[in-house]
């Protein structure tokens, strides 16, 4: 019989476990992002793929929040964030610590995901944009390139949180970190 799980069946590590663990060499970017529930959300992807960590920017709202904190559903606790008044300083700390930076963005240079391979030894960061305006393009000059996600609907986005899942996941079945 096909049952569900229970939660001490899962074996989920704990807080501290989580924080001393080695982590998915990923950090999202998060340039202005009016929603806290799309933070949240961005936060419990993280959380779930272990990722190095997430960087809000700008307008974006921070923990502790109410929106973040619904969606989020503990991850702020886990998962390392650092806050950024500019998202240009984002991507010169990600520089700094030897990630390679992209934004998640369509442009006419893009590389579409499917057709992204990443370095094996690759560190990457990835700036995800304002749920109107997309990433400022200031920050895509800074950028080591752009990807984007296909699609072939009569929509030309996805929801920013669902955008930060699908990349996350993709570059996690790339990258190969924890199988």
């Amino acid at each position: 019989m096909n049952m569900k799980l229970r939660p001490e069946e899962m074996n989920r590590m704990n807080v501290d476990s989580f924080k001393s663990s080695d982590k998915f060499q990923v950090i999202v970017i998060l340039d202005n992002i009016r929603s806290g529930n799309n933070i949240g959300s961005v936060f419990r992807s993280s959380d779930a793929l272990r990722t190095e960590g997430v960087f809000i920017c700008g307008i974006s709202a921070k923990p502790p929040h109410r929106d973040i904190q619904k969606t989020a559903l503990g991850s702020t606790e886990t998962v390392r964030w650092e806050y950024f008044e500019n998202t240009l300083d984002a991507v010169k700390k990600a520089k700094e610590e030897g990630f390679q930076v992209y934004a998640l963005e369509q442009t006419h240079a893009s590389i579409l995901l499917d057709d992204f391979i990443p370095s094996e030894d690759g560190k990457i960061a990835i700036v995800v944009g304002n749920e109107v305006r997309g990433v400022d393009q200031e920050v895509i000059d800074s950028c080591d390139g752009v990807l984007e996600i296909p699609q072939f609907g009569t929509k030309h986005s996805f929801n920013v949180s669902v955008s930060t899942g699908i990349i996350l996941w993709d570059l996690y079945t790339k990258m190969t970190p924890f199988k």
